[in-house]
């Protein structure tokens, strides 16, 4: 398996859930995922500023590879609405080949055909 089909699990969380379910639905239709599991609500205590905080949030678990993650932490940032979202990843060492294969597969941008390669 080469290093961009490596697999990787993105932890992120977000303000409730229809900001979730939103970011899930882009990052799958881009693409940038395979699978975006989006949990129940939980508390999250943080320093913020010097200050402890705590909130509800709702965590995310990303399926994704390292090819599609500087483009999927791209989006993340972009879409997510904290100042300094959580974007963590962990490399996936083992796990079921035929869902590493289906998580490969479905990140892969389908390819484009031109009007000459198909003439050729």
């Amino acid at each position: 398996m080469s290093a961009d089909h490596e697999v990787l699990l993105v932890m992120s969380s977000l303000p409730d859930q229809a900001a979730a379910q939103q970011l899930a639905r882009t990052l799958i239709e881009r693409r940038l995922a395979a699978c975006v599991s989006v949990l129940a609500p939980c508390t999250s205590v943080y320093r913020w500023r010097g200050v402890v905080e705590d909130s509800m949030e709702v965590p995310v678990l990303i399926k994704t590879t390292a090819g599609r993650y500087a483009e999927l932490e791209s989006a993340l940032r972009a879409l997510h609405p904290y100042e300094l979202p959580e974007i963590v990843a962990v490399p996936v060492l083992r796990g079921l080949p035929a869902y590493l294969d289906w998580v490969t597969a479905e990140t892969v941008l389908p390819e484009i055909s031109s009007p000459l390669s198909s003439s050729i």
